[in-house]
């Protein structure tokens, strides 16, 4: 089974887990993030690494002065989520690796289960935990695997009714509250725990994929091996959301090139020119919306400039 560690895995003398943290100007979310892990109680022996992603807020001087004990690795641009990740990885020491994001709280015991699991179930591949906003409230983040017609019916007005609404409902795992532990296609990659060796055999999170996408590309990866994925409801982690993304301003357009870069790679070229026409479709649907929001023509004619060219660098790709 591809999820099964090797000799060289059992003879492992290093740390028992390596905690990858990549950071994009979030310095009070990291600050959270490493006070939660230093109070977590994990029982084994951990490193924690955290990539900085060319921060410019002061995230990497806050790490250095108030966690010396975290190993800091600054980089002097913005490598993307994938290759930050990686980098993360190939510097860990670790038997397994969390990747975790800076914009999440650990619960005391999360991590421990989920090492746990996996050292008892030899045949997964990675665990993940349930997410919990700040209000308590159990986040729905697990989803199955984008298909063809998720493609066809993702954020445009063939969701809202069906047969789109029911493509959008299996995607979204509306079926499943997340209360319960069970195996999933693609877990909330904000929290994921694997085999280091694994991740790397398998060649890390794939850097063509710059921001989105390539925490599914990975589990897509790792079930082609063999290896399923558990998530387990006990182990809980609080996660405050787009706290990078939020901040970055092409996210749209970084989205939509990332989701035809991974519809290509799992689907062949020839669905490229299905995926661009949608896009087309959809910029469509905000070219009306914006001369409904803008009463001022000099507004419109702005936004809509911002539109076509956005949609032009989608398409260009």
């Amino acid at each position: 089974m591809g999820g099964r560690r090797g000799k060289g895995e059992e003879a492992h003398t290093g740390p028992e887990l390596s905690v990858v943290i990549l950071s994009w100007n979030t310095e009070e979310l990291l600050r959270r993030c490493l006070r939660a892990l230093a109070e977590d109680g994990f029982p084994g022996e951990r490193e924690i690494l955290v990539v900085d992603n060319a921060s410019r807020d002061g995230s990497a001087a806050m790490t250095a002065r108030e966690f010396p004990r975290v190993r800091l690795l600054r980089q002097e641009r913005n490598l993307g989520y994938a290759e930050g990740n990686n980098l993360g990885a190939r510097a860990a020491r670790g038997r397994w690796l969390c990747l975790l994001g800076s914009d999440t709280e650990v619960r005391p015991g999360a991590l421990a289960r989920l090492v746990d699991f996996l050292a008892r179930h030899d045949e997964y591949g990675a665990a993940a935990p349930r997410l919990v906003s700040p209000d308590g409230e159990t986040q729905r983040a697990c989803m199955r695997f984008p298909g063809f017609f998720t493609a066809l019916t993702f954020d445009n007005l063939f969701a809202s009714s069906p047969p789109g609404r029911w493509v959008q409902d299996r995607y979204y795992m509306r079926d499943f509250d997340h209360l319960a532990s069970r195996d999933v296609d693609q877990p909330p990659g904000t929290c994921l725990v694997t085999g280091r060796r694994l991740f790397l055999d398998l060649g890390g999170l794939d850097r063509e994929l710059f921001l989105f996408f390539n925490d599914v590309d990975f589990c897509r990866r790792l079930r082609r091996r063999g290896a399923p994925i558990r998530y387990l409801a006990e182990a809980a982690v609080l996660h405050r959301g787009g706290a990078s993304t939020g901040r970055y301003g092409r996210m749209a357009v970084q989205w939509q090139k990332d989701r035809l870069r991974y519809y290509r790679k799992w689907y062949g070229r020839w669905i490229g020119p299905l995926v661009k026409l949608f896009v087309l479709e959809r910029g469509l649907e905000e070219w009306f919306a914006i001369r409904r929001r803008h009463v001022r023509p000099e507004e419109r004619r702005a936004a809509g400039r911002e539109l076509a060219a956005a949609v032009k660098e989608v398409l260009a790709s």
